[in-house]
């Protein structure tokens, strides 16, 4: 059950959409190629816009196309319509792309695009990169869907990536996203056996499944959803194990609580680990290092350094390596904790993100 979306884009000579009769002229062209494909399409809307020209046409009250023609030399077209499950669709990229080329050439544009379908309805198949470009999943069913007093979880799953973790609609994590998780541990880097380890956040299990194979001293979890580990606990297990099922064991424990809190005990008590990951939220996307989620970086990163061996490491996330700009200021404030801290990056190409991310691994100068 879909909206089946088409967009086309192109790029004309501004002297051809400078006055109202020459943008008509063009509504007219496209209207005239259109027609070949549905035949039956009627003039429904049209408006005279101060920048330009706006109209909409159907056929049979079933298929909308809109069109809108800028001044400066912009026309856009967009044809929707429903697609029944089962039925085939009534373009497919090859005569989508047939019809920008001949509009192109009637149009004598300098550039044009035509878009892949976009398949929008009741399965979300669609979700930003980090620099918040539109990546389309072969998702296929969605696993689960419940709203915790923290946010919304999701686990949807792809055909190629397996299930997929959803927090408020933004893709965490994938059964095919090992690398992930070996990398934000810097596995066959950093020695764990015998060492103590705080991992803030973590709910998908999969950071404390791979970490216990390492051989540690003792892990502890601190993580505040619960609603999220028993998603990830009945519907991610190849990644997390049973670690989520039993919630302590020998050598770790699952805390379910505000990190924050449990960091100012552990302060309190002078209780130091040699290890401390910071498995929460991304650095946001920003063009300065202000806001709630800002500050409480700053107060994981403070309140870290103080939980932390005088010779650990914390260990983070950070964002898609095209994120420059925000990866810059989150490294700017590493620069401004005290006592003075040093660091190193590690990057990886995770599957289900579709780009490379950036790590971090921070001590003591």
């Amino acid at each position: 059950m879909t909206a089946q979306t088409i967009l086309f884009d192109f790029s004309v000579d501004s002297e051809k959409t400078s006055d109202s009769k020459q943008r008509q002229e063009i509504a007219k062209i496209v209207r005239g190629e259109v027609e070949n494909i549905f035949p039956q399409i009627e003039l429904a809307y049209q408006m005279t816009m101060e920048d330009g020209f706006f109209c909409v046409f159907t056929e049979n009250k079933e298929t909308m196309i809109t069109l809108r023609i800028f001044q400066q030399g912009l026309v856009t077209m967009n044809i929707e319509y429903y697609l029944e499950d089962g039925k085939e669709p009534l373009m497919s990229f090859d005569s989508s792309k047939r019809l920008e080329n001949i509009l192109a050439k009637k149009l004598k544009v300098h550039s044009g695009q035509v878009l892949p379908t976009l398949k929008r309805g009741d399965v979300a198949r669609y979700f930003p990169s980090s620099d918040e470009r539109i990546i389309e999943y072969d998702i296929d069913a969605l696993v689960f869907e419940e709203r915790s007093p923290f946010q919304k979880i999701q686990i949807l799953h792809s055909k190629t990536l397996g299930n997929m973790l959803i927090l408020d609609e933004l893709q965490n994590i994938a059964e095919s996203d090992l690398i992930y998780t070996e990398t934000l541990m810097g596995r066959g880097k950093e020695n764990y056996e015998g060492k103590e380890i705080c991992i803030l956040g973590g709910g998908d299990g999969a950071l404390l499944y791979e970490l216990l194979k390492e051989k540690p001293k003792f892990v502890v979890m601190l993580e505040i959803d619960e609603l999220v580990m028993q998603a990830c606990n009945k519907y991610l297990n190849t990644i997390c194990g049973d670690v989520l099922e039993k919630r302590k064991g020998d050598n770790y424990e699952i805390v379910v609580g505000d990190c924050v809190d449990y960091m100012k005990k552990f302060i309190s008590e002078d209780r130091k680990f040699d290890y401390v990951f910071g498995d929460l939220t991304d650095i946001p996307i920003s063009g300065a290092p202000v806001g709630e989620i800002w500050d409480f970086i700053r107060t994981i990163l403070e309140h870290s350094f103080k939980i932390l061996k005088s010779d650990g490491k914390y260990l983070t996330h950070g964002n898609g390596t095209a994120c420059t700009e925000s990866l810059e200021l989150f490294e700017d404030q590493l620069r401004l904790l005290r006592p003075k801290v040093k660091f190193t990056t590690s990057k990886a190409f995770v599957p289900s993100f579709m780009e490379e991310w950036l790590f971090y691994q921070v001590s003591l100068a």
